[in-house]
């Protein structure tokens, strides 16, 4: 088996840019295609523009504020269960210490199978 080493191509033999990478070519509108219509589309901008000034567009929309919880409600309760769950962890490590730790880590490791088997760690 023969192959040509060196970078991947795509078909078409062209590199990807790095920067922006491949390019979609834009359909032309059929308004641009038929050459004029600039002055009908500056119009309707400038009209646009207008309402939007008068209030005429509708209801104005406002952008929700920047520290606004975005989050759905099962997020904030899984949230709210995480926050609690380890609250309670932090607790109960804090109500130990470390000899007591040693001696749970050590029941631990002696109810294992052989396979897991570890030699005693900590003082006695």
């Amino acid at each position: 088996m023969s192959f040509v080493g060196g970078k991947l191509t795509l078909k078409g033999g062209e590199p990807l840019k790095t920067a922006g990478g491949v390019k979609k070519k834009k359909k032309k509108k059929a308004a641009e295609a038929a050459g004029g219509d600039d002055e009908q589309r500056a119009a309707s901008v400038a009209a646009a523009a207008a309402a939007k000034a008068s209030g005429l567009g509708g209801a104005p929309v406002a952008p929700p504020p920047e520290g606004a919880d975005r989050r759905t409600d099962a997020q904030r309760r899984r949230d709210e269960r995480m926050a609690k769950l380890e609250e309670e962890r932090l607790r109960k490590i804090a109500t130990k210490g470390y000899r007591d730790r040693m001696k749970d880590l050590n029941e631990h490791l002696a109810s294992l199978s052989e396979h897991h088997d570890i030699p005693k760690v900590g003082p006695g």
